[in-house]
This record gives structure tokens, C-alpha cells and sequence, in this order.
């Protein structure tokens, strides 16, 4: 997300309606309700992480270690437990 000024977007009217309320300071806007996309969803991240966890918890039943593991992606020995506490959890389902 990038800055926009307000001049370049806003009416003349309305700036200066919100100048009365933050004049000079930095507003965010949010996106109206229904809009908003999940984590993940533009960037294809949350495939990806998915797609980890499972080669995760995969290489972890064919017996390789926690530790080891954790060296290998890059991720504390909590985070791979978390992760195959969670694929556990999916294989059950």
C-alpha cells in the first residue's frame, strides 16, 4: 500500500472538511467491510507456507528430527513442533 495525496484524490470540499479534524497529520483509511482479502491472498504466500508445512510434517513421519528440521527451513524447534501439531490434527480429520 502506498501513500496517496490528498489533493490528488479527495474533492476540494471534503479535504478541507478533513483538515479540520487532522490538518497536516497521517490518516489511514480502511477498506470498506467485504473488501479486505485474506493473508495471503495476493501474493500467493499463504499457499506457499501451506505447502511447507506439509513437506514439514511429510519429511517429519519419514523420521527426520525436530531439530534437524528447524535448521533446514530456517524456523525455531516451537514452530516445527507447532506445525506438526497441526498436521496431526489434519491427518485425523
Amino acid at each position: 500500500m502506498r501513500y496517496k495525496n490528498a489533493t490528488d484524490v479527495l474533492p476540494k470540499d471534503v479535504l478541507a472538511l478533513i483538515q479540520l479534524y487532522a490538518d497536516g497529520e497521517y490518516i489511514y483509511i480502511p477498506q470498506k467491510r467485504g473488501t479486505r482479502k485474506c493473508w495471503g491472498a495476493s501474493t500467493g504466500a499463504k499457499k506457499e507456507t501451506q505447502k511447507r508445512n506439509e513437506e514439514i510434517y511429510s519429511r517429519y513421519k519419514l523420521g527426520q528430527k525436530v531439530k534437524d528440521l528447524a535448521a533446514q527451513y530456517f524456523l525455531s524447534e516451537k514452530s516445527i513442533e507447532r506445525i506438526i501439531t497441526q498436521g496431526n490434527k489434519n491427518a485425523v480429520m
